[in-house]
């Protein structure tokens, strides 16, 4: 707890579930930091960071955009992608910002917490290093396949990830946030290219295996192709603990309700399915489950419920 009693939070993420995470636990009384990756290299995050040598600034707008306080206008302009035949072509607004204030400042870190000021950001977003980094996957045949946008795309498993350079420092502030808070949860979402880069940062798994606060895993719900196709959610946990240590996750969130069939259907076209929760070798694992109905559709798509989630992991920050 800070000294006005309210929980220390401490999401770690990015892509696209940690968003709906945090939308839900801003309206919450928390003392809120979210931890993000910059490991992306595709698209217009992937061009900017190429071209500028600067982090990803990609999952870091989502998080802004997620967690900031001003009117719909403004986040929709934040949002907002070109769509024009020109240079501007699939950039986004906010990805442009974020990289003139790392130009006017010379430093991501300040570029992201000025931005954050001008959005007025519930909480702190601290993006994982300050520097350029390219994430890499050595498969289960010993190929080593580098770029976080390939990844998936070789549809192969996946033995462990790793960056370069090697040595890269996280940011001082992730350490201590994570020292410091009574919840650490790492939020739903890619595994291998939007979690666990975060994750293996020399100082970030330090600082979870040392923490007190209670680490709770938002089990994705689905399956994703090229990265978790067949994996059961212990195989979710045992690849954490592959890459930072075991017994390192104290709780699990998972989904217990039927999924909408049509719904199913859809996902299914895209050779993605359901993620089977084997509790007897989580219990095994001497972790804490949690059921509920969390999930929520959104034109055919499967998220996790912001509202419904935040309740279940503010009460857990309160324990």
């Amino acid at each position: 707890m800070d000294k006005e009693g309210l929980p220390k939070v401490v999401v770690l993420g990015g892509g696209t579930g940690m968003p709906v995470l945090l939308k839900g636990l801003k309206e919450y009384p928390l003392e809120l930091a979210a931890i993000v990756t910059v490991a992306d290299d595709g698209g217009s995050t992937g061009e900017i960071r190429k071209e500028m040598n600067m982090p990803a600034p990609g999952d870091i707008r989502k998080v802004i955009a997620s967690l900031a306080q001003v009117d719909d206008e403004l986040k929709a302009l934040f949002q907002h992608r070109f769509q024009v035949d020109n240079q501007l072509s699939n950039h986004s607004v906010g990805n442009l910002v974020l990289a003139a204030m790392n130009s006017l400042t010379d430093d991501f870190y300040e570029a992201v917490d000025k931005v954050s000021e001008l959005f007025q950001v519930k909480g702190s977003i601290f993006p994982i290093v300050n520097e350029s980094i390219e994430l890499h996957a050595r498969l289960m045949d010993g190929t080593v396949i580098s770029g976080e946008s390939n990844i998936p795309v070789k549809n192969k498993k996946i033995q462990e990830i790793f960056i370069t350079p090697e040595k890269v420092t996280p940011n001082p502030k992730v350490v201590q946030a994570i020292q410091e808070a009574d919840l650490v949860v790492i939020s739903p979402g890619s595994l291998y290219t939007s979690i666990l880069p975060n994750m293996i940062i020399g100082g970030v798994t330090e600082a979870i295996r040392q923490t007190k606060a209670n680490v709770v895993y938002v089990s994705n719900v689905m399956g994703q192709l090229g990265e978790t196709e067949h994996y059961t959610t212990a195989d979710h946990v045992e690849a954490i603990y592959h890459h930072i240590g075991k017994d390192t996750i104290d709780t699990i969130v998972l989904h217990n309700q039927p999924i909408d069939k049509d719904i199913l259907a859809l996902y299914k076209e895209e050779r993605s399915v359901p993620v089977p929760y084997d509790r007897e070798r989580l219990r095994s694992y001497q972790i804490r489950i949690i059921e509920k109905d969390v999930i929520d559709y959104t034109d055919n798509v499967i998220r996790h419920n912001p509202a419904v989630l935040s309740e279940i992991l503010f009460n857990l920050a309160r324990e």
